[in-house]
């Protein structure tokens, strides 16, 4: 049986205290975890990101100076695309929140989280890809609401077939991808090419987008 290697983790915050008490939280509640980098912002984890120091996630303030959350995260999309973001930030403002989410991050929790709530978010996006709390959903829910959706719905819903539509279904679950897979009856490279094919059809880039398309025209609830 192959020995599990540990949980490899980056904080970027321009606060230094806060970083070092979320590394205390972390220790508390993941035994397995190992700090690879500490950096105060996106410019200061472009400095120390290599080869060497690839994280599994990224725990990631928004507000930060000379380059913030929003910037950074869009940089690791296009550099290091396979690193998770989960953000740990005090701001709550939905707009700030969904612009987070449509850019791919698998998490956001508020920075007076508690220790239990952080090791199941570490765990939840290591195992399942993401992690979304009632809160957040929540600020989904009503931010869609506030969307007009008076005009003719997306094209994209009208390229879809019948499997696709079950596949986001599915997708907009806390299932993994092989699950989705196994349910549908289907291998996880059918699976793959439905992802793909629907990223292309709703021009979305992640499964966070999916699921905020299909919440925006109905085609699932929250």
């Amino acid at each position: 049986m192959p020995i599990k290697q540990p949980m490899r983790l980056a904080l970027v915050d321009d606060h230094t205290l806060f970083r070092k008490g979320l590394i205390s939280l972390i220790k508390m509640v993941c035994n397995d975890c190992e700090i690879v980098f500490e950096a105060d912002n996106g410019n200061d984890l472009q400095l120390k990101l290599n080869k060497q120091t690839i994280p599994d996630i990224i725990l990631m303030d928004v507000n930060m100076p000379f380059m913030d959350g929003f910037a950074t995260v869009e940089w690791l999309n296009k550099n290091y695309p396979q690193i998770k973001v989960l953000v740990v930030s005090m701001i709550t403002k939905e707009d700030s929140i969904v612009r987070m989410l449509k850019l791919g991050v698998k998490g956001y929790l508020c920075k007076d989280v508690e220790p239990n709530e952080l090791g199941d978010a570490l765990n939840a996006i290591m195992d399942k890809g993401f992690y979304y709390t009632d809160f957040i959903t929540g600020k989904l829910v009503h931010s869609l609401q506030k969307i007009d959706t008076q005009n003719e719905k997306h094209s994209g819903i009208r390229l879809m077939n019948d499997r696709e539509k079950d596949f986001l279904k599915l997708a907009c679950s806390e299932l993994t991808y092989n699950q989705i897979a196994a349910q549908m009856y289907l291998s996880p490279k059918t699976i793959d090419g439905y992802r793909d094919a629907l990223f292309d059809k709703l021009q979305v880039k992640s499964r966070v987008g999916m699921a905020l398309y299909a919440v925006k025209y109905g085609l699932v609830q929250l």
